[in-house]
Parts: C-alpha cells; structure tokens; sequence
C-alpha cells in the first residue's frame, strides 16, 4: 500500500504554490482508491518539488493507517500537519529541503488542507457530487497567503481571492468579479498590462516581474507572476496572475550580498596590504632623508614637492590601514565579553568629545537603563560606533544635532544614531556600506568606514540599517543580540 518517494534531482527554484496546489487537486480528483490516490499524490509531489524526499501519513494522531514515501531518518523535515476530524491527522513531510520556509508553507499546508476535505470524497464512487471539489478549490484559493486572481481571453475577471480583497487597493470581490482587468487595475499602465497577458496567452509561458509599490511612507517590492491555465485542449483559456510581497525576502538577500561582497573585499585587501606597505614606509623613509640632507638649502619648489610627497604617502598608509580594518572586520578575532552597549556608546562620546569634527555638535543621549548585556568585542564595536558618529558629524558640517537612542527589541539590544543632517538621496542608500564608495572629498575620507562598520557589526551576528529622506536627516540602526546565559 506505500510507496516510496526519493529524489537526487539538482535543486531548481519552487514553483507557484497554486501550480503545485492545482495539479494535486487534479490527481485526487480521479476516481480510485484512497491509497492509490496517496501514492499517485506523492508521486506528483516528487516531480513537482525537485531534490526533496516526501512523505504523506493519513491516520490516527497515534498511528498510521495509510503511508506513502519513504522517511529520512538522519534529517528534520519540513512538516505541515492538518486535523480530519476529532482523532484523524493529515501530514505531509518534506525531507531533504533546503529551501526557505516562506516557499514550502503555503505548497504543504494548503495540499493536506486540500488532502483532508478530498479524502473522503475519492473513497466514494466516481459518480460522487463534484460540488465538494468546488467548495474545496475556493477554500484553497481563498486560504492562499499570496493574492490571486484569474482573467478569460477577454481580460474580464472570473476569480478574485481573500488575499486580493486586502491588498493595496482593496477591492470586494463583488466588485470586480466581471470587469476587465483595466478597469479594476487602473493604476497600471493599461498597454503593459495587456502586454503581460498577451504574451501568456499567445506563448503559453509563464510571465513574472517585480514592481516597487509606495504604501504610505514604506516602499514595498511585489512579485507578480502570470501563469498559462487551459480548460480544453492546448490554447491557454485563462490566465492566473498571483502576487506575493517579497520585502523581507528582498532585503535578506540584499543583506547576504552585501556581507560576501565585503567577506570577498576583505580577503582581497588582506592579501595586498603588506604588499603596499613596504614600498610605502621606504618612499617615506627616502622623503624624510632628502629633506633632512637638503636642510634649509632646499629650493621652495623642492620643498613644496617634497611636502606633496609626504601628505600622499600619509594618505595612501591611512588608506592601506583603513584596508587592514576592513580585512579583520569580516572575520571573528579577539576577545568577546559581555559588554553594555549604553558604556560603549558613553566611552564612544567621550573620546570624540575633542575631536576637530565634533566639537561644535549637540548631543543628546536617550539610553535605556538596565539594558541587558550583549557579547561583543568593545574596541571592535566602538570603532563601529564612532564611524558612524563622525559620519553624521560630517553630514551636519559639525553643527547640528545628533540624538543616541538605546533600547531592548525582542532578541537584540538595539542602538539608533540620528543625524539632523540633509539626508541620503535614495539612489545612494544602497551604496552606503560599499567599500571606497564616498560622497565626501578626496581629503575627507576613504569610503571604508561604513564599510568597516558593517563588517564588525556582521561579525558580532548583528545588523546594521539605515534610514534616510532627503531634508529629515538620517538614522544608523546598530542589533546585536542579547547575550545567551550559560545553559540556555
């Protein structure tokens, strides 16, 4: 009765939860037995999520009466469990995936979802009511956590989920149910819309892009994905468009990006540095002996371009020391105690309080009391820290106003510095933490600072952000997680 499902396919992306959801729907729509009609499902699961092993149990909450695959024993999988009744389970278990969570939920949970109101239907005969498989189809579309809605070769729609009537323009479904797309769409470009469709219709592949949506003062990135559906025949009949807030995902990957450019920077700079550093030292050793030999006799055009000489040497060492903080900044070293990040950012003050570029600045502290310890390297954080600090005193030309905040969120204790500076353009925020990327001259720095401190704060399992609009100034935001009791 069970049948075992393997796979060592290459891992290709997930496809559409409702591509998956519908062709499951379709194999225990056929009449049959129920165990076969399991089989056939794992079957089909295998096929449709490449390089996982899966398993379906259908039973009791203390022991199986159908199962089909074959368990993994070594692995955890990714489990979806549905109730069938007062003492019946449903469960699917996906082995072997290492895939985000975020793309195999909505797949597994809707299927036993799907599994459990079918199931009784496909131990009836073949002529059974298909009034079930319609009532189960909405409920499985309307419990999509992705907003969906069909259109027919005449734009008009003919399905309208949940999801949809709580997206951004919020329409009922008896609103829209009939309309042409145009219509309820309005705020698209009606050409480039009927453009997506067309190509599904006319190539009967999918089409999928990405849109930035402004909701309110948030930005949002949205992923839309049009599928092909056919009734009849080969000729597409309709089109599925689904939609998915993909923000977080989006900025998690930005994240990783970011800290393997800088890992890659890193290993790159730890490799040259000495390189550079030697001719370095020997062409400020032969400057300082020219002009000490010269003494006063030196003709001014000599001495001015030995003066040259020595400030770029000076330069290009800050530069290569810069480098060598930037290359230890991606990698875990020294010591890590339990530290205050409210002593951290007072000694960060203190040090900076005669700095040329500080000097004038108003500082206002808002630190809560008896924040709880975090595990970090204090030299480390504090350079961190005070990059960021002589980064808004050179946005604020070391007259405005700074404010250091401190507080406890979930899991991390969090430090946010506030400049009253210009702000950062949008089009430069995603630069920021780039190595060498500047705005400031030449003499003003090197670009590796925020760089540099993004690194440290990577390195102590944190994260450093940053939010900007023109003419509001600017807030870095330093996370680093509560330090763990022993034990816990």
């Amino acid at each position: 009765m069970a049948r075992t499902a393997t796979m060592t396919d290459t891992p290709r992306p997930v496809p559409p939860p409702l591509a998956v959801v519908s062709g499951a729907a379709r194999v225990l729509a056929v009449p049959g037995a129920g165990a076969e009609r399991l089989g056939e499902l794992c079957d089909f699961l295998r096929s449709a999520l490449p390089a996982m092993q899966v398993r379906i149990r259908v039973g009791t909450r203390r022991s199986d009466e159908h199962a089909c695959g074959e368990a993994v024993p070594d692995e955890a999988p990714f489990v979806a469990s549905v109730p069938m009744g007062e003492d019946r389970l449903v469960t699917i278990e996906a082995y072997g995936a290492r895939r985000p969570p975020a793309e195999l939920r909505p797949i597994l949970e809707t299927t036993a979802t799907l599994l459990v109101t079918m199931l009784p239907a496909i131990t009836q005969p073949a002529d059974a009511d298909s009034s079930v498989e319609r009532r189960l189809t909405r409920l499985t579309i309307d419990s999509l956590p992705l907003g969906l809605y069909l259109i027919d070769r005449d734009y008009r729609i003919v399905l309208w989920n949940r999801k949809r009537e709580t997206g951004t323009q919020g329409l009922r479904r008896e609103e829209v149910l009939g309309r042409t797309v145009f219509e309820v769409l309005s705020r698209q470009e009606p050409d480039a819309l009927r453009a997506e469709f067309d190509h599904v219709f006319v190539t009967g592949e999918p089409h999928e892009s990405e849109q930035l949506v402004q909701a309110g003062t948030e930005a949002r990135t949205y992923r839309t994905s049009r599928l092909p559906m056919r009734l009849d025949g080969s000729d597409v009949s309709h089109v599925i468009t689904i939609g998915e807030d993909v923000t977080e995902a989006r900025a998690m990957h930005q994240s990783m990006y970011q800290t393997e450019k800088l890992a890659a920077v890193g290993q790159l700079a730890a490799g040259v540095m000495h390189e550079i550093n030697n001719p370095l030292a020997t062409i400020g050793a032969c400057v300082t002996a020219i002009s000490s030999r010269l003494g006063g006799s030196a003709e001014p055009v000599v001495r001015e371009y030995l003066d040259i000489i020595e400030s770029e040497v000076g330069r290009c060492t800050n530069i290569v020391d810069g480098l060598l903080d930037f290359s230890r900044a991606g990698r875990a070293g020294g010591s890590f105690v339990n530290c205050d990040l409210n002593v951290l950012l007072d000694r960060t003050l203190y040090l900076l309080k005669h700095h040329q570029r500080f000097r004038r600045l108003d500082v206002e502290r808002a630190l809560q009391d008896d924040l709880p310890a975090v595990k970090g390297n204090t030299e480390r954080l504090i350079q961190a820290i005070m990059a960021i600090l002589l980064n808004a005193a050179d946005a604020t030309n070391g007259t405005g106003r700074v404010i250091v905040r401190t507080r406890v969120e979930g899991l991390f204790v969090v430090a946010e510095l506030t400049d009253d500076g210009p702000g950062i353009p949008a089009d430069v925020v995603p630069k920021i933490f780039e190595p060498f990327y500047t705005t400031k001259g030449p003499s003003r720095g090197t670009g590796l600072g925020l760089a540099i401190s993004y690194g440290i704060v990577a390195d102590h399992q944190g994260k450093l952000d940053v939010r900007s609009e023109p003419g509001c100034g600017t807030t870095f935001r330093i996370a680093i997680p509560i330090a763990r009791e022993p034990g816990t």
